[in-house]
């Protein structure tokens, strides 16, 4: 979709997806990331601008303790302000039992758990190992599916570790594994601090296969430290990935791993989309003013190069 624009120009390539899902991260995996607490109307109107966009999954918010990501403190006040998102899907992360119970209590049928393919990053995120973290995710996931709630396996440092470095791809096979065994619905595939490459991605995703976790329940997650976020997406859609992560302009980080910068841009992702001939159903313009509007509310520019390029015009 777009208002007015006559590029990017609709040039396929040949072997990948008709249609791309994007799973809108911005308003809980990028806001999560600001210094200060973004009010809870500022939020909750986000939200409503990226459903106007054409957006039909974001992910809302966290029911963690607000001890841990005080900018995420007002799930209970946030959620039920969105309500009338009907057909929109509104996943929510959750970090325990406790974390479950108040987003059932709200409404939430999508929820995700945080895993993590490293001891380091599990001890210092959710202070376990990866195994006692995968313990603790077991009776929410089974909880969960017994409500007939849809369950995300998010995984981080697949593709490296800013302390243990790099990750060998069999011991991320292994917790992927591990994280759908326990009843996961769909795994999303965190390059938390940006280090991925393309030929890394791929060799990551045909080992999954191998391990008989199907493609078509995969989503990957980029962050663009070093560049390389739309580069390694395109190398997922060429193995026949269609489930993309993005925060619209460019918002987010990881307050645990410092090296980690901001998630791919949803409006740079869109661009490429649109060029390739795949369908998203995202108005890339609307998206844009909606960037634009947040990025005046924090006080400073988005650093999506789409989101500059278009409202420069």
């Amino acid at each position: 979709m777009t208002t007015g624009r006559t590029l990017p120009m609709s040039v396929p390539a040949q072997d990948l997806p008709a249609r791309v899902r994007i799973h809108e991260v911005g308003a809980r995996d990028g806001l999560q990331n600001e210094k200060s607490v973004v009010p809870t109307e500022v939020k909750a109107e986000f939200i409503h601008r990226l459903a106007a966009a054409g957006l039909t999954t974001i992910e809302a918010t966290s029911f963690v303790h607000p001890k841990w990501v005080p900018q995420l403190a007002d799930a209970e006040d946030l959620f039920p302000r969105l309500a009338d998102l009907g057909g929109v899907a509104l996943p929510v992360l959750v970090p325990n039992e406790r974390g479950l119970e108040r987003a059932l209590a709200l409404g939430a049928r999508r929820i995700a758990v945080f895993g993590s393919a490293t001891e380091t990053f599990a001890a210092r995120n959710l202070n376990r190992t990866v195994d006692e973290s995968l313990a603790m995710f077991e009776p929410v996931v089974a909880r969960a599916r017994t409500d007939g709630v849809h369950v995300r396996g998010y995984l981080s440092m697949c593709f490296g570790d800013p302390w243990e470095g790099p990750v060998p791809v069999h011991q991320v096979v292994r917790v992927a594994k591990a994280l759908m065994d326990l009843g996961c619905d769909e795994l999303s595939l965190g390059d938390t601090i940006g280090v991925a490459t393309p030929g890394h991605v791929q060799t990551l995703l045909a080992e999954l296969n191998e391990e008989g976790v199907r493609t078509d329940v995969i989503g990957v997650h980029f962050h663009d430290t070093y560049g390389q976020a739309l580069s390694n997406t395109l190398a997922a859609l060429q193995h026949g990935v269609s489930t993309v992560d993005a925060s619209a302009g460019g918002l987010g980080g990881c307050p645990y791993a410092k090296s980690a910068t901001g998630n791919l841009a949803t409006e740079d992702l869109v661009w490429m989309l649109q060029g390739l001939g795949i369908e998203t159903g995202v108005d890339l313009d609307a998206l844009t003013a909606t960037s634009v509007w947040l990025a005046d509310r924090l006080g400073r520019p988005s650093p999506s190069r789409t989101v500059r390029a278009l409202s420069a015009r």
